[in-house]
């Protein structure tokens, strides 16, 4: 036989390494973490933005930076039929900037948006995380208030509160302004370099590429190093210190505990002033559970205009983990229709359930003692009976399934008696 004529090798039905299937109550969990997140940026008067799930590779390496992990190692990058360089986004602030100069957003300035949907990294799949994971993104583009930075901040607070999230810390720093970031950047350049004999080959790699990283480097041979390394502060503009002192007095005022952090960065040039993190101390290694920042330059890097911006981000798959056990959901009511009669009046039934704003099912199968079982293990408050002789009086038998009593009730009046009691 030749090869043109062997049947074609069938692929085993099984997910991409690094993928993931939801259901039951995995799937409960996502939709509590997501739901709770509309619900809680909503009372922020935050609004919803939708970006492209691909975007030209630039983007990405122009914010992320050629030389870091993630454009280098980490992105799903193919050429479409144009020969166009493509990407699968690794994260959302990028998109949002992009859309913020391509689309003309300026002239809603500023803006406080949010999204949340699934992200692409090629690296090694772990406990909490995963080459397509899923992440909470907010963002206020074009105001340079610290009170936009506190705002961000007490919107993430307030999810993890609502989320049941406990153990977690803020840990808060300031990279300064331009200026004192540039200052201290040279003394960690030079305090590092007198050291190169010390340091890992990871943080080598840094010192010419991304100097500010080495502070938060996971190496122990970095750590005496580190931990002498010079402090932000001692470079700090009083214009910078007035900023994170804004920061800082804004959130004891809305009553959120922090942490300083002086060893917490965002390497790169455009990030400014305020950097922080919610840490957990029940994920381990993967401890971080949002994160954020100013990024002040970014958009401008982009070749857009000066735009001040901060944004947070955060992983749904962490946070599902770590959320208290969402309440299952309940369904109002089960119909049980016996007979073929019953059969086809339960289908206007449920519609007019559903179109009152009940939620309602029936079995479609087995006796009334099977269609009653499924009605009680799908959570439901009253089953409603439908039979021949219901049918015949214009009426329906209710059944209360936590108290076991029965009734009949008037079509008519059915969905006002329901309401009442929902």
């Amino acid at each position: 036989m030749s090869d043109e004529t062997k049947p074609a090798k069938v692929q085993k039905a099984q997910p991409v390494r690094g993928m993931q299937d939801f259901i039951g109550e995995q799937a409960a969990r996502f939709e509590h973490v997501v739901g709770t997140f509309r619900d809680v940026s909503r009372r922020f008067g935050f609004r919803r933005v939708e970006v492209p799930v691909v975007e030209f590779t630039s983007v990405f390496a122009r914010t992320l930076g050629e030389t870091t992990d993630v454009v280098s190692k980490e992105m799903y990058t193919f050429e479409d039929r144009n020969g166009e360089s493509l990407t699968l986004r690794p994260e959302f602030t990028a998109g949002i900037c992009r859309a913020y100069i391509s689309e003309g957003w300026q002239q809603f300035a500023p803006l406080k948006l949010v999204t949340h949907g699934p992200l692409f990294r090629y690296e090694r799949p772990q406990k909490g995380r995963y080459r397509q994971f899923h992440q909470l993104d907010a963002e206020v583009i074009g105001s340079a208030e610290p009170a936009a930075d506190v705002e961000l901040i007490a919107l993430a607070d307030l999810l993890l509160k609502e989320l049941g999230v406990g153990g977690v810390t803020l840990q808060l720093n300031t990279l300064g302004d331009a200026e004192t970031r540039g200052k201290w950047r040279e003394a960690l350049v030079a305090h590092f370099s007198a050291h190169k004999d010390a340091l890992s080959e990871e943080s080598l790699r840094r010192l010419e590429t991304n100097p500010l990283r080495i502070l938060d480097t996971k190496e122990a041979q970095d750590r005496p190093l580190v931990d002498a390394a010079p402090s932000i502060d001692a470079y700090m503009s009083s214009e910078a210190g007035a900023f994170f002192e804004s920061v800082q007095a804004g959130l004891q005022a809305s009553g959120i505990a922090f942490q300083r952090a002086a060893q917490l960065v965002r390497g790169f040039d455009y990030y400014r002033h305020t950097a922080f993190e919610f840490v957990s101390d029940a994920l381990g290694s993967q401890a971080t559970v949002i994160g954020g920042g100013r990024y002040d330059g970014l958009i401008e890097s982009m070749g857009g205009p000066h735009t001040p911006a901060v944004g947070w981000a955060g992983g749904i798959e962490r946070l599902m983990m770590l959320c208290s056990e969402p309440a299952a959901d309940a369904l109002d009511v089960a119909v049980v229709p016996m007979g073929a009669a019953a059969e086809l009046a339960a289908n206007g039934l449920l519609a007019e359930l559903r179109a009152a704003g009940l939620s309602a099912e029936q079995g479609w199968r087995g006796n009334m003692k099977k269609r009653m079982e499924r009605a009680a293990k799908a959570g439901a408050r009253f089953a409603l009976i439908l039979g021949d002789d219901e049918i015949a009086s214009g009426g329906v038998s209710v059944k209360d399934m936590a108290s076991g009593e029965q009734q009949a009730v008037s079509r008519d009046g059915l969905v006002s008696w329901l309401k009442a009691r929902a």
